[in-house]
C-alpha cells in the first residue's frame, strides 16, 4: 500500500503535468508551431510582433544607469557557467557510466528559443539567450547532482529543505538506518544486474 508521502508525490507529479498541459493549451493562442526545432509563427503574428519591437536605443534610454553598469557583472558569469557546463558534462559522461546511472539529457534542460521572437530587439534577444542558457544549465547541473545524491546518499535531511529536487521524495527518512541499509543493498544488486529476488 502506498504511503501518504507516495500519494502526495504522485499528486504533485499530476499537478506538474496539468500545469504543462495548461501551458501547451495557452501556446495555441499565439499561433506558432515548432518545426525541426525552429519556432514558426503564422504571417499575421510575425507582422504584429515586428510592430511591437522597440529599438535598442529607446530601450536603453528607459533603463536606469545603475542597471546598465551592472551588465558586465552579469555577463562575466558566462565564464564560470561555461566551465560548469564542461565539467558537469564531463563528470556525468565518465562517472555515470561507471555508476550505471541514467544520464541526463542536457538538451532537455537548456532551451534557447526566445531569440525567434520578432518583438524583441537585439539586446533583449541577447539577454534572453543568456538567461535561457544560464537557467537551463543550472537546472541540468541540479539534475546531475540530484542523481548523484540519489546514488551515493539518498537520505532526507533532518531539517526542512526549500524546493528539494525531484529525486528527494524517494530518499529514506533521516535516522532510518534499516531502510538505508535495505535500499543500499537493493541498489547494489540492481547495479550488478541481479533481479530483486536474487
Amino acid at each position: 500500500m502506498p504511503s501518504r508521502l507516495d500519494e502526495l508525490l504522485n499528486r504533485l507529479r499530476d499537478l506538474q503535468e496539468a500545469v504543462q498541459d495548461e501551458i501547451e493549451a495557452r501556446r495555441a493562442a499565439f499561433r506558432y508551431r515548432v518545426e525541426r526545432g525552429r519556432v514558426v509563427f503564422d504571417a499575421d503574428m510575425r507582422r504584429r510582433h515586428r510592430e511591437l519591437r522597440e529599438g535598442w536605443l529607446s530601450f536603453l534610454s528607459r533603463t536606469r544607469p545603475l542597471v546598465v553598469l551592472t551588465a558586465p557583472l552579469i555577463y562575466a558569469l558566462i565564464v564560470p557557467l561555461v566551465l560548469l557546463d564542461i565539467f558537469v558534462s564531463l563528470y556525468q559522461a565518465v562517472c555515470f557510466r561507471v555508476y550505471r546511472i541514467e544520464r541526463v539529457r542536457r538538451a532537455d534542460y537548456i532551451a534557447i528559443d526566445r531569440h525567434h521572437l520578432a518583438y524583441l530587439n537585439g539586446l533583449q534577444k541577447l539577454n534572453c539567450v543568456y538567461c535561457g542558457y544560464a537557467n537551463g544549465l543550472i537546472a541540468y547541473a541540479r539534475e546531475v547532482s540530484a542523481r548523484t545524491e540519489a546514488y551515493w546518499c539518498p537520505i532526507k535531511h533532518a531539517r526542512r529543505v526549500e524546493d528539494p529536487h525531484g529525486q528527494y521524495g524517494g530518499f529514506v527518512e533521516f535516522g532510518d538506518g534499516e531502510a538505508f541499509r535495505r535500499d543500499l543493498a537493493q541498489r547494489v544488486r540492481e547495479r550488478a544486474g541481479e533481479t530483486p529476488g536474487d
